[in-house]
């Protein structure tokens, strides 16, 4: 288990899938070195945020950037930030894992 309680197995399974921020896409690097740019430092996203969901579906890896920006928004709210807006993140601009969230969000 890391410090935020996922398991080996599932963090594996998520550093495998998100080697991209799951919103804007860049490049993700799973560890900064010294004088290096933390932009493209890969972050542990709760999509839904509800730190006792720690399932494939509801963990990914995104930047640090969007991850700040999200904070504990609604990935709904979040997505028309000025944030979301200014770096084109939309339902057409992220990964799978995110479009299956707002697929399942507009079923009910």
């Amino acid at each position: 288990m890391n410090r935020w309680n996922i398991s080996k197995d599932l963090e594996i399974e998520v550093l495998n899938r998100d080697i991209h921020c799951v919103y804007c896409g860049i490049n993700l690097i799973n560890k900064v070195s010294k004088g290096q740019s933390r932009r493209n430092a890969g972050t542990w996203e709760h999509i839904i945020n509800d730190s006792s969901i720690i399932t494939k579906e509801n963990i990914a890896r995104c930047c640090s950037s969007c991850n700040s920006s999200k904070g504990t928004k609604k990935l709904n709210d979040w997505l028309k930030t000025d944030y979301c807006i200014k770096k084109n993140i939309n339902y057409n601009s992220v990964a799978p894992i995110i479009k299956q969230e707002l697929n399942l969000k507009s079923l009910f």
